[in-house]
């Protein structure tokens, strides 16, 4: 981490960011710290953190398009992982799920001496990791991250087809091109239950685009069903286990 601490303030409200940039320039002859970028929403910054290098990141819970929970789930994807203090107004109950996590808030308003306490634990603070983010929300994520060439590459989940692990790694087929994912395929199908459907042991298809289903010859001479993705020339493979579930999906 730098001596002088770089600081991205991601908010949707443009008063609440010019607050928070005039609080960290009073923190500065206690705290050396400066604002080297600011976003309103968790794309932007996304965007933005492909070309500025942060130590700290300031973030909003609540903004349009992307939650600030969902922003810090991809952004302790980059390399280093930048430190997160949420800015929330929360209540009682949803503050506690962030202390219990160890995870740094601020109350909004934000107050200088809370502020400058924050920022002088982020200097030692590590990102918080996958367990800590996990849960605080109940809605899915609306986007899948996937690192590449120094920048994150969001997947809207709306795009996905199926997704199918490989060995270590989930494969993520869109109708356009693959993505490579380093996540548990048990944790998406969790994570993604009301929107994806386990046809067999190591893949999971998008309910929405299933348009029907074919017999096939399998290994070893044996019928079996395959099924036909909005989208996608690929038939894939329904497991026996998996088949009284699926065939459901689809009616007549």
């Amino acid at each position: 981490m730098s001596d002088v601490l770089r600081v991205v303030l991601v908010d949707d409200e443009v008063p609440a960011r010019a607050r928070l940039r005039e609080l960290i320039t009073d923190c500065a002859p206690q705290i050396p710290a400066t604002v080297v970028g600011e976003a309103g929403n968790g794309k932007e910054a996304l965007e933005l953190l492909a070309s500025v290098s942060a130590d700290v990141l300031l973030v909003d819970i609540r903004m349009p398009q992307m939650s600030g929970i969902e922003f810090a789930r991809h952004a302790q994807l980059l390399e280093p992982p930048p430190a997160i203090i949420f800015v929330t107004a929360y209540d009682a109950y949803a503050i506690k799920a962030f202390e219990l996590r160890a995870l740094d808030y601020l109350l909004k308003p934000v107050r200088r001496a809370r502020l400058l306490a924050a920022l002088a634990r982020a200097r030692d603070m590590a990102s918080p990791g996958r367990e800590a983010l996990r849960g605080l929300e109940s809605a899915p994520r609306r986007h899948l991250s996937v690192p590449e060439r120094g920048r994150i590459s969001l997947v809207p989940v709306t795009d996905i087809l199926y997704l199918k692990a490989e060995l270590k790694y989930v494969t993520i087929h869109t109708a356009e091109r693959e993505y490579l994912l380093e996540e548990s395929l048990t944790h998406l199908e969790q994570e993604f239950a009301e929107s994806f459907v386990r046809i067999h042991r190591n893949c999971l298809a998008a309910k929405s685009r299933i348009r029907g289903f074919e017999k096939a010859e399998m290994q070893e001479g044996e019928q079996g069903w395959v099924v036909l993705l909005e989208g996608c020339a690929e038939k894939l493979a329904v497991s026996r286990r998996q088949w009284p579930l699926v065939k459901g999906l689809v009616t007549d």
